[in-house]
């Protein structure tokens, strides 16, 4: 098996967003007003994308959005290789923080690499979320 990681198009990472993250509401509801100004990563598995993130850089300050894994290989450490390859990454540019607001039902994947759950919390279409942070 074929494991790997490169840089993709914004583009490139709407099929897996719309899939994973909002499948019942139109593809136009995960592009981002930003993408164009992103840097995004996909991790592919014999050659197929399986999971995307997109990672925005302002000064020292890096969000990243939109971790998806294709619904059938959650569970097996692609997102993890992928969020542990986009922490190198930002910690090579010697970004000083890192941060994202994950669904609320995935904060102990994000603690395990270190970030921290802030008061910021908010909802949207009825999911809570809440901003998480890591000093890098």
């Amino acid at each position: 098996m074929t494991e790997y990681i490169k840089g993709i198009s914004a583009k490139d990472t709407y099929p897996l967003r719309h899939a994973v993250m909002w499948p019942k509401m139109p593809i136009a509801y995960i592009i981002l007003p930003n993408d164009a100004q992103g840097i995004h990563f996909g991790f592919y598995k014999n050659k197929v994308l399986t999971a995307v993130v997109s990672l925005f850089i302002d000064n020292n300050i890096a969000q990243f959005r939109k971790l998806a894994t294709a619904t059938a290989d959650q569970g097996k450490g692609y997102g993890c290789q992928l969020l542990s390859h986009l922490i190198t990454y930002a910690e090579v540019r010697k970004v000083g923080k890192i941060w994202c607001n994950p669904r609320t039902d995935k904060m102990e994947f994000y603690m395990k690499f270190g970030f921290k759950v802030t008061n910021s919390v908010f909802s949207k279409e009825e999911i809570d979320y809440v901003v998480m942070e890591k000093i890098i």
